[in-house]
């Protein structure tokens, strides 16, 4: 008897123990992501104090988030001041990436397209409130129940036309054969929502303005582009139409999972098809901040580069976290010290990348990575940006937030998780618990908590298993140590559906102690 209740005592300190270690590797791991985030910049210090910060830090938030490549640059006044670039274009060749290596700049796109659409309203070829159809030549939108009048070039700039989003999984080899602009748009442009009811992110909407340029114009839209705004603008390195001769080569992009994504192209090029250096698009942020510099003003006049980022429709969805508004081809936010940034990101298979700028002030900040595990990137690098510039902070900081709090919740979900194993495995240990995968007491409660076990093991896998997962791309590291802690929960319920508390009858026939002996837990 002795024996026993030793066991039972031992057993009650391993428990314990057990509790404690594990509480404390998760406030080890709490304090250590804690530290390793209050690292920062002081308002205003020098230029080169602050991009001799991100020389350092950089580097570092790569390895975190496993970033391949990355490419930064830094507008100042309205003038780019500085850029640089961390890391491999190709890591199986181990091919640096540089300034001048041209990248998928995804949905950074239609900002640069929104600029094409602007000038033709300043040639007096079209007006921003004219229906897109009548300038489609002899393409009509498909049948939706909606009225096509009301699909104007004014909404698709600004996403209340009522377009769905349009096919992201969509790419095509360069030189493989692939559908037209007008074959691809008469499956997708079909209007969903009331035209003008509300912000719904399109860029079926953006590749139908590249089809109304063509026809407008009678040019190939990425010639139209080149001529009319990105050589105006400097950007002598950038493309809407890919090209086997690019020198240096396009850089691969990487999964989720890391794994290289060879080159690819889209049927359609305004939404998200440029290619472009990191130097090309800060001259673009760069030419937007009229009151520090002319070069825009050979491509639009100042009223009408305003005209941008002036708010025509509040955003939705998880874009209002971020962002405020949307203008014409750019995301709005009011920043804390009362300034209006403008900004556009951009995500395809393999590619992240945005853009931030405060035309008032002249500041700008470009990030460009050939990784989809980039978000987190973002929001530190944009964070330490906006702190250095004394905005504050900018919306795209609130994913540090919610990594935080993710990370508290992975935590909790550990550490009950890690205690309900241990409790059952000391449950067999002192035969409070029994093996019985067959027995019929608490009949219903075990198959639940099996059906439990079964249904998250099936859940992680497909996760895992996933090619695209926002939260994967939104928390890279948070969420393996999500999927990690859901799998102990699995195991757990899994160990308390198989062995079942031994009820009072069988305790009695296997353990001959007083009962006030077998309470000591």
């Amino acid at each position: 008897m002795r024996a026993t209740h030793g066991v039972e005592i031992n057993g009650s300190r391993l428990l314990r123990s057990g509790a404690l270690i594990a509480l404390a590797c998760v406030a080890l791991v709490i304090l250590g992501v804690s530290l390793w985030e209050t690292q920062g910049v002081q308002v205003g210090v020098p230029l080169d104090q602050f991009t001799g910060y991100l020389n350092e830090r950089l580097p570092e938030l790569m390895d975190h988030f496993g970033i391949p490549g990355t490419a930064i640059a830094i507008v100042r006044n309205g003038e780019p001041v500085w850029s640089e670039a961390y890391g491999f274009a190709d890591v199986n060749d181990v091919r640096p990436i540089t300034t001048s290596t041209p990248c998928r700049v995804e949905s950074i796109s239609k900002s640069v397209t929104a600029w094409g659409v602007m000038r033709l309203v300043e040639q007096g070829k079209i007006r921003l409130d004219d229906p897109v159809e009548p300038h489609l030549g002899d393409w009509t939108l498909p049948e939706s129940g909606f009225p096509s009048e009301q699909v104007t070039i004014r909404r698709l700039l600004s996403h209340t036309a009522g377009m769905p989003l349009g096919d992201i999984f969509e790419r095509y080899s360069p030189g493989e054969d692939i559908p037209t602009l007008s074959e691809s748009l008469a499956e997708k442009a079909v209007v969903e929502r009331e035209p003008g009811s509300t912000f719904s992110y399109s860029n079926t909407g953006f590749d139908l303005l590249e089809l109304m340029v063509e026809e407008v114009t009678g040019r190939d839209f990425a010639e139209y582009m080149r001529d009319e705004i990105l050589l105006p603008l400097g950007m002598d390195h950038s493309h809407f139409a890919w090209s086997g001769s690019f020198d240096p080569p396009v850089a691969n992009g990487h999964d989720q999972k890391g794994q290289p994504v060879p080159v690819y192209v889209y049927p359609a090029t305004a939404s998200g098809g440029l290619f472009s250096t990191v130097d090309d698009i800060a001259r673009f942020v760069a030419a937007g901040m009229t009151r520090f510099g002319d070069t825009g003003r050979a491509v639009l006049s100042p009223e009408t580069i305003a005209k941008l980022y002036v708010p025509v429709v509040d955003t939705a969805s998880f874009y209002r976290i971020v962002f405020d508004a949307y203008g014409y081809g750019h995301f709005i936010e009011n920043l804390s010290n009362g300034y209006r940034s403008v900004a556009h990101g951009g995500q395809g298979y393999g590619w992240m990348t945005h853009f931030h700028a405060v035309p008032e002030t002249g500041d700008g900040i470009v990030i460009l990575t050939n990784s989809q595990r980039s978000w987190p990137f973002f929001a530190y690098v944009l964070s330490d940006w906006a702190r250095w510039i004394g905005a504050g902070s900018v919306g795209m900081g609130k994913i540090i937030i919610a990594r935080r709090v993710l990370l508290a919740l992975v935590s909790l979900i550990a550490i009950i998780s890690l205690w309900r194993l241990l409790c059952v495995v000391h449950g067999l240990a002192s035969r409070r618990r029994r093996f019985a995968p067959l027995g019929r007491d608490s009949r219903a409660s075990r198959l639940v908590q099996g059906a439990l076990s079964i249904v998250l093991c099936l859940g992680i896998l497909w996760c895992v298993s996933t090619d695209y997962l926002l939260l994967t791309s939104i928390f890279p590291v948070v969420s393996g140590w999500l999927w990690l802690a859901l799998s102990v929960c699995a195991l757990a319920l899994l160990m308390s559906s198989l062995a079942p508390e031994a009820t009072p009858g069988h305790q009695t026939r296997h353990d001959s102690k007083p009962r006030e002996m077998r309470k000591i837990l």
